[in-house]
């Protein structure tokens, strides 16, 4: 462990380079098929199997050396190519700082013997092509900035229990727009994590830590409520958010 935190400061400290999201590499579409292998072993309901990941973590290197060599960018992938890779990266360099620190009861444990490192978000550990990324560049300089797609939030996973449910196949290209619904209404209609009724709402901090993402133009997140359930909800409806826990998800 305390190798593996020297490691991870090093990272840090020689990463400090501005990070362009949108620098072209020499990439080209990938198969996601290994991740979706992993993900069906040891994906069980909301629980991640991070000991079964630790034990199989040759061919989840595999994957992420698949995901470092082939940059995503806008001449090789199509748009939606670049969705679908870029939650797949977020999604398994996430198991990846997990299962190197693994046992811990929370991912945000993660940062705490880390000099200058507040969060584990922060940790520039990813390496795309010429390109140093923490998890925090993908999620919002890449997936939120470029994409502008609120359904992201129930399809990345942050390794916590209040957490969307992390997919058991790769997010592709040809099924995208069927994966991030479904993953959309998993979530919403998941009582654990949101209490959804006519006249009160008690929904995940994820509506209210990112709340802008649900509202565009005239229309509030109540309004994506209820076009995603096909629901009516009272004009003085009641809002309130849940706790969330960061107890990790196995």
């Amino acid at each position: 462990m305390r190798y593996l935190k020297i490691t991870l400061l090093i990272l840090v400290c020689n990463s400090c380079i501005a990070i362009s999201p949108k620098e072209e590499g020499s990439g080209k579409p990938i198969s996601h098929d290994q991740w979706t292998e992993l993900l069906q072993k040891y994906i069980h309901g909301n629980k991640v199997d991070y000991k079964g990941f630790i034990q199989d973590s040759v061919k989840l290197n595999e994957y992420l050396r698949l995901l470092e060599t082939n940059h995503p960018n806008q001449e090789n992938f199509t748009k939606i190519e670049q969705l679908a890779y870029w939650i797949n990266a977020y999604n398994a360099f996430t198991i990846r700082i997990v299962i190197r620190n693994h046992p811990l009861s929370s991912i945000r444990d993660i940062a705490g013997a880390i000099p200058f490192i507040n969060s584990v978000w922060d940790i520039k550990f990813i390496r795309i092509a010429e390109e140093t990324y923490d998890l925090n560049n993908i999620e919002h300089g890449v997936l939120r900035s470029q994409f502008q797609e609120p359904r992201i939030h129930f399809a990345i996973n942050c390794a916590s229990v209040s957490c969307p449910t992390l997919r058991n196949e790769a997010y592709v290209a040809d099924k995208l727009e069927a994966q991030l619904q479904e993953q959309t209404l998993l979530f919403l209609k998941d009582e654990s994590k949101n209490q959804i009724e006519f006249d009160k709402l008690e929904l995940s901090k994820i509506f209210r830590w990112f709340g802008g993402d649900f509202e565009k133009g005239e229309n509030s997140k109540e309004d994506f409520i209820k076009e995603q359930l096909g629901i009516e909800l009272s004009d003085e409806v009641k809002l309130e958010y849940r706790d969330y826990d960061w107890s990790l998800n196995e």
